[in-house]
């Protein structure tokens, strides 16, 4: 009986490691198919995300806002952590103007990575749209200074042109030329972006970066109209009169429906015309001028005497020193004495100053002998 027994656990121990190694072979077996499977229902998962993910790019780019927002939130079923989903939802929320959805979705992945210009960008626009400013100034920099990659690096130009458009929109001039001046140390010579950089400037009251800007735009593309007349406006404020009017004859010869231009080199070409301490000129041309010049501030000082605009003992004196000249400012008294030039010249810019100041802005050639008074102050 014994003996038997002891067979039968000597059977036992033997059959023992078949067993034990037959039942970690179906475990292996198990577990290797339920990997499988989980693997096999999590790519299904993925293509499905992938599949409506797609669709959502399409309609994105397409601006189907409405559709895209379905498909992408179909794709975040699949997926609900996949920060490429949670992106461009937020972007086509951002097309239905549905900001303060997008706006939880963009806060989100900026905890993720706030390194992301693409998520600072977006929330720029957004703080742009609520108005405010301070959001929006921090989030534009932190667009402009983050790693983009390389195949989207235009995005970080982009950032800061909106930036610059938002300030120059809070009339914030200083700030925008800053901005502008950083932005053109890293531009290339492409012509429209050039012309594009300088019509900012030109915005922003920083004339002689904007002449720079159109210059260079000039130099890739020289017939540029708009470029042209950017950059006679510029030098036109710079008070570089015979420079602006090559450039506005130019723009206007390219462009003759241009009326800005059009009207800008008539101002040029009287400025130019107009002023007697011009070099070279002969002293019969200074006298012609000076005489000229000398009438049209007298008709300009009479039509703004009418309705007493000009505070009565300012128009008294002006006019009593007016008549007083007045009988020597002839060709032939400024040729027998050339120092009357002066007197006259001095006696045109203050009327022309005091009637801008009490009677409005002028047009024709009293603007552009207030032009030249202004280019020959302290002179």
């Amino acid at each position: 009986m014994a003996r038997g027994k002891l067979e039968e656990l000597r059977l036992y121990l033997r059959q023992r490691p078949v067993m034990m190694a037959l039942l970690a072979g179906l475990t292996v077996i198990f577990f290797l198919a339920v990997t499988g499977l989980s693997r096999a229902y999590q790519a299904q998962r993925e293509a499905l995300g992938n599949r409506w993910f797609s669709r959502g790019m399409a309609d994105l780019k397409a601006e189907h806002f409405e559709s895209a927002v379905t498909e992408f939130r179909s794709a975040l079923l699949y997926s609900p952590d996949n920060y490429a989903y949670q992106l461009n939802l937020a972007e086509a929320l951002i097309g239905l103007k549905r900001t303060s959805e997008a706006s939880s979705y963009l806060v989100n992945l900026w905890e993720r990575q706030p390194e992301d210009g693409l998520v600072n960008l977006e929330l720029a626009r957004i703080a742009v749209q609520k108005g405010q400013r301070v959001e929006a100034m921090r989030s534009y920099h932190d667009a402009i200074y983050a790693a983009w990659p390389s195949d989207q690096e235009e995005k970080r130009r982009e950032a800061r042109l909106e930036l610059v458009e938002f300030l120059l929109d809070a009339n914030a001039k200083a700030q925008a030329q800053s901005e502008l001046i950083a932005l053109e140390e890293n531009l290339g010579p492409d012509a429209k972006e050039q012309e594009k950089v300088g019509d900012l400037f030109l915005r922003a009251q920083d004339y002689e970066h904007a002449l720079g800007a159109y210059r260079a735009s000039l130099k890739a593309e020289r017939d540029n109209p708009a470029a042209l007349a950017g950059a006679g406006a510029a030098a036109l404020q710079l008070g570089r009169y015979p420079q602006a009017q090559r450039y506005l004859q130019a723009a206007v010869l390219q462009d003759p429906k241009d009326a800005q231009s059009v009207d800008r080199l008539k101002t040029a070409e009287l400025v130019v015309g107009m002023d007697p301490f011009r070099r070279p000129i002969s002293a019969a041309q200074r006298g012609k001028i000076v005489v000229e010049a000398f009438a049209t501030a007298g008709e300009r000082l009479k039509a703004c005497s009418v309705g007493s605009a000009l505070p009565t003992a300012v128009q008294t004196s002006l006019a009593g020193s007016w008549a007083k000249l007045n009988p020597r400012i002839t060709e032939a008294g400024l040729r027998r004495n050339p120092d009357l030039v002066e007197d006259a010249m001095d006696l045109v810019f203050e009327i022309e100053r005091e009637t801008s100041a009490s009677c409005g802005v002028p047009a024709g050639t009293d603007k552009a002998l207030l032009l030249i008074a202004k280019l020959h102050e302290g002179n």
